[in-house]
């Protein structure tokens, strides 16, 4: 099976030259250490922020450059700041190319659902609804089963929607899957895992390029 870093380094595969992306909170952030050589992009953070840098050293950290996971970041000599309306107008008006986002669940449909936990107290479902919403691609990069054993691609998401019909590819530690119009499709396997072994874990149904 795929290892975390792994499953990262194939969704910065879907980073093209050009591109303004966000990155979700948790192992989405981990996208951005494995950018492909020679293809150029720019971050963007919805708390208002275009052009992050990578984590810093100890010797970098500054308290007032955090992303929109409240993790400490760099800034870049392009880097701009703007204020939550224009980050929002921007992922709203459609100009950022790319989100990469973690999942509770994805249905064969492409609904996901992200932003409430079971049993745990949230404060509110944050800028996901405006990603799946605005973005021109999402991606998700997920665990393929739930800490009980249960699916996480599913035929009907169970918890909350975040967005409906927006999910266009999901990697796990399985396989990679695209969804479309035509429903879900396997298009890559991790070494050593069968169609067959994923389809044993897996709730909705799917084809095999």
């Amino acid at each position: 099976m795929w290892t975390h870093a792994d499953m990262c380094k194939r969704a910065a595969v879907e980073l093209k030259d050009g591109y303004y992306v966000n990155l979700g909170i948790g192992i989405p952030t981990q996208v951005a250490n494995y950018i492909p050589s020679g293809v150029n992009f720019t971050l963007q953070s919805e708390n208002g922020m275009l052009g992050m840098g990578p984590f810093p050293t100890d010797a970098q950290v500054d308290a007032d450059l955090i992303n929109a996971g409240k993790q400490t970041i760099t800034e870049l000599p392009y880097s701009s700041y703007f204020d939550s309306a224009t980050s929002f107008g921007m992922i709203r008006g459609g100009h950022i190319d790319l989100a990469i986002l973690g999942a509770l669940q994805v249905s064969k449909d492409g609904d996901i659902a992200n932003w409430m936990v079971p049993g745990k107290m949230v404060k509110g479902m944050g800028g996901a609804m405006d990603l799946v919403a605005g973005v021109k691609k999402v991606v998700v990069i997920m665990e393929h089963n739930s800490k009980d054993g249960g699916a996480k691609l599913v035929n009907a998401c169970s918890l909350p929607l975040t967005g409906q019909k927006v999910v266009n590819m999901v990697i796990t530690e399985l396989g990679v899957f695209t969804i479309d119009a035509g429903g879900v499709t396997l298009i890559e396997t991790a070494p050593g895992i069968t169609a067959d072994e994923i389809r044993a874990r897996t709730e909705a149904p799917f084809g095999v390029q």
